[in-house]
């Protein structure tokens, strides 16, 4: 059980200060949650194998699911790895500081449990100013997963991270609301074509629009196969009661299912929520703006309490842009898929 640390870093004095603590508890060996532009993420020293431990004992992650290493400039990031392919050099050029991150050729600098024995390693600069200065501070690669409980919806503010990791973690840096609200795209650099393993914050048409065809990993839909990256093969997501992703009428399911569950929730539009009876109903944003969806995705799955309601339903997106992310996440966290009629 630790005592865990939380800063509040709105004030510039005490930020500077708070993020020096953060950094050499990082230096140290502990893990701590920190702000970044998609999520929060919860980082250890990538280069020490104890220490990366930690960030798997804290979430209850699977040991085969691959970690990403965070690091503040593209310097840093050429310590990590064999070769930087010209097509991750262009990318990185557009893209970083973001929300995209580049799966390379690993040069094994990095803990064993950081790739999970791959020979290749996920690697990202975050554009958020926090964890620009807290890498900058540590002068390390810094592993970080979402700091949430494996699982369970990823955290978007400091909040999201107390209540999953309080007591299992050395300190929490609380630098308000993310932006971007789902996690970076996962591009793997290592094939002739490059291949988007998971989808999030960089849309593959920005991603086409730099460097021309980009594939999606079929194996998105696979949970067989050992993961190239996090998110690809365990269920995530899920909010405490069941989540149900409608495709057609979002009325007509909850009348349906009235009688048959106690409290319905609705997750939806704020063009599609305006007109649901149901006992509980959160709007995500317009259907014009997929971006404002994305941002309160998270918090709006962890808004649904056990004992609250019984089951949500959610309307389906379009996937195109960051569509496609979003449906990813949703299909993720659903128990049911229904299909429209």
């Amino acid at each position: 059980m630790f005592l865990t640390k939380r800063w509040n870093i709105n004030d510039n004095i005490n930020g500077k200060q708070a993020i020096n603590e953060a950094a050499e508890l990082l230096k140290s060996g502990s893990t701590v949650a920190f702000p970044t532009e998609t999520v929060y993420g919860l980082g250890a020293d990538a280069t020490n194998e104890t220490a990366v431990a930690g960030i798997f004992a804290a979430k209850g992650r699977p040991a085969d699911n691959p970690l990403i290493a965070h690091v503040a400039t593209k310097e840093q990031l050429k310590k990590l790895v064999s070769i930087l392919p010209p097509v991750a050099e262009k990318l990185i050029d557009q893209f970083s500081p973001g929300p995209l991150t580049y799966v390379l050729p690993s040069n094994g600098v990095c803990a064993t449990n950081v790739t999970a024995g791959l020979s290749t390693i996920g690697v990202r600069m975050p554009s958020h100013p926090v964890a620009q200065e807290l890498l900058q501070q540590c002068d390390l690669p810094i592993a970080a997963p979402s700091a949430n409980t494996s699982g369970k919806p990823s955290p978007t503010t400091a909040g999201h991270v107390w209540s999953d990791l309080e007591g299992k973690i050395a300190g929490v840096l609380d630098g308000g609301p993310t932006g971007v609200g789902v996690e970076s795209t996962v591009i793997d650099c290592t094939q002739e074509i490059p291949i988007i393993l998971r989808p999030g914050g960089v849309t593959r048409e920005q991603l086409e629009e730099v460097i021309g065809s980009v594939m999606v990993d079929p194996a998105l839909a696979n949970t067989g196969d050992k993961p190239k990256a996090p998110g690809m093969k365990y269920k995530h997501y899920a909010p405490e009661v069941p989540l149900w992703l409608v495709e057609g009428s979002l009325q007509n399911v909850v009348d349906e299912q009235r009688g048959k569950v106690q409290r319905i929730g609705v997750m939806a539009s704020t063009e599609t929520a305006a007109s649901i009876r149901a006992d509980k109903v959160i709007s995500l944003g317009s259907k014009q703006s997929l971006n404002e969806i994305a941002a309160n995705l998270y918090d709006a799955l962890r808004t649904f309490k056990e004992g609250d309601i019984d089951l949500i339903l959610c309307e389906t997106f379009p996937e195109q842009g960051i569509g496609q992310a979003i449906m990813n996440r949703l299909k993720k966290a659903a128990s049911v898929y229904v299909p429209g009629k």
